[in-house]
């Protein structure tokens, strides 16, 4: 009896940065250096003491939000980033040619009994797609040879390569999207903690010795809404980014489904004889 071995594609192209962390400290850094010399630049402000912005300097008035800015910043180009290299890894994932064209191709090879073209189609293609049917077309073969099996029992093995093939590809597909997901949420909460700082500092403002601090209340204010401003920026951001991604990798995915259910028919009409 003939068994399948477990379908281990060969990775192409780019991979993705696993370490996600160096990212995130680059970006952290890049938003503290953006927060203090670009926000923060005295030009912003009416004089060095960086107290008052400028009458209609929105840099200045967003440098005002506080220390609650940086780290929605951090959290705004870690998603910019992050999208960067998810855009980079898919893309490399869909292989170098269109998949759409590459689906149609692959079906007509296979239903034209012509796995030789179908193994160059993946090969030129490369990527996930690639990688997934080639492993699929390789059970293919070796169910044709095989005997001493039922065909149902072999359409089951064609069909279990491919799905370990998926599977081994899918991580690569996915990654670094959790974290994109998490700062959709990180990003409005954040909003919210420096939107409660400002308020708390407006209101201890209007405390102070039994009367309003002008100066203090405008700028407890304006850092409430910066901050809001900001993390509803970020979160919005993110959410794009994150259904955008999700969206190509549902594609994709469909996709290489397409070409399995393919590949098991045409393995079953081809021999509808056996028992």
């Amino acid at each position: 009896m003939a068994t399948t071995q477990k379908a281990t594609p060969k990775k192409q192209g780019f991979q993705g940065v696993k370490n996600a962390i160096i990212i995130l400290i680059f970006a952290f850094i890049v938003a503290a250096l953006f927060y203090e010399l670009v926000l923060g630049n005295v030009n912003n402000f009416t004089d060095e003491t960086r107290e008052v912005p400028k009458q209609g300097n929105m840099l200045g008035t967003i440098y005002k939000g506080g220390f609650v800015v940086p780290i929605i910043f951090g959290l705004l180009f870690s998603v910019i980033a992050l999208s960067v290299e998810r855009l980079m890894g898919i893309s490399a994932c869909a292989g170098k040619g269109n998949v759409t064209k590459f689906v149609e191709n692959i079906k007509a090879a296979i239903k034209a009994d012509d796995f030789a073209k179908a193994q160059q189609l993946c090969d030129k293609q490369g990527g996930s797609i690639g990688n997934v049917v080639g492993a699929s077309l390789k059970a293919y073969k070796e169910m044709d040879a095989a005997t001493g099996m039922k065909k149902k029992e072999k359409i089951a093995r064609i069909q279990q390569a491919h799905e370990e093939a998926t599977q081994l590809e899918m991580p690569t597909m996915t990654m670094n999207l959790p974290i994109i997901a998490t700062i959709v949420t990180l990003g409005t909460l954040t909003a919210l903690f420096g939107t409660v700082l400002g308020m708390i500092r407006s209101f201890a403002a209007l405390a102070s010795d039994g009367g309003a601090d002008s100066s203090a209340l405008s700028t407890g204010i304006s850092e409430a809404l910066v901050n809001t401003a900001s993390g509803i920026a970020t979160s919005w951001v993110a959410v794009v980014a994150y259904n955008y991604f999700t969206n190509r990798i549902d594609k994709l995915t469909y996709a290489i489904d397409e070409i399995g259910y393919t590949i098991a028919q045409t393995y079953e009409v081809k021999h509808a004889d056996e028992a």
